[in-house]
């Protein structure tokens, strides 16, 4: 089934996902007269296509994501350091539920791709299953590990026979998205399939 997705703030860059691949990218007039019988997805803000978020391993493998049945011991807040290594200490079978819900919290995120070594088999199981891209690390990281880390990374533009994997922000132009931070997110797409919906 053919989507075409479209955000008010950038309609000269609509989508039309035909499957896990982008049947066009183009402006959203043109787009819905050539495809009148495509389902139509509208979302507030901007289409970008998605972000790659550099630090993979040290969210995945290094961070524990606490279920919300913890939230009341262990509130709700991603927890690194040693806090996080005595968790998997104590329970290694922990790191596998906790990389799918730092997966989650990156799709929210707007991320499509992750990048870094990840060597334990949960954390890659988890990237893989979500149909993350893995990219490449930049030489130099951009600060402390984060799910918006500054400055974002967007991908590279968006075009027809690529993977449908892009992510949309609720601002009303690019540059307020590095300003207001990748939390902005209200829709990730990956290989085609609405990942991430904001509430």
């Amino acid at each position: 089934m053919l989507t075409l997705h479209v955000a008010e703030r950038s309609p000269g860059t609509a989508v039309l996902a035909d499957g896990a691949s982008l049947a066009a990218v183009g402006p959203y007039e043109e787009l819905a007269a050539a495809h009148p019988g495509a389902r139509v997805r509208r979302w507030p803000g901007i289409l970008t296509p998605g972000l790659l978020n550099p630090y993979g391993p040290e969210l995945l493998e290094a961070t524990y994501h606490p279920d919300p049945r913890e939230a009341d011991r262990l509130g709700t807040a991603p927890i690194g350091g040693e806090r996080a290594r005595a968790i998997f200490r104590a329970d290694p079978s922990r790191l596998g539920a906790s990389a799918r819900r730092g997966v989650q919290r990156l799709l929210a995120h707007g991320t499509v791709a992750v990048a870094g070594e990840l060597r334990a088999r949960p954390a890659l199981d988890a990237v893989r299953r979500a149909g993350l891209a893995l990219g490449h690390r930049p030489p130099t990281l951009p600060g402390p590990p984060s799910l918006s880390p500054t400055p974002l990374i967007l991908l590279p533009p968006l075009t027809e026979g690529a993977p449908a994997r892009f992510a949309i922000f609720d601002v009303e132009q690019r540059a307020d998205l590095a300003d207001k931070g990748a939390a902005t997110c209200v829709a990730t797409v990956v290989a085609g399939r609405l990942v991430y919906r904001a509430h």
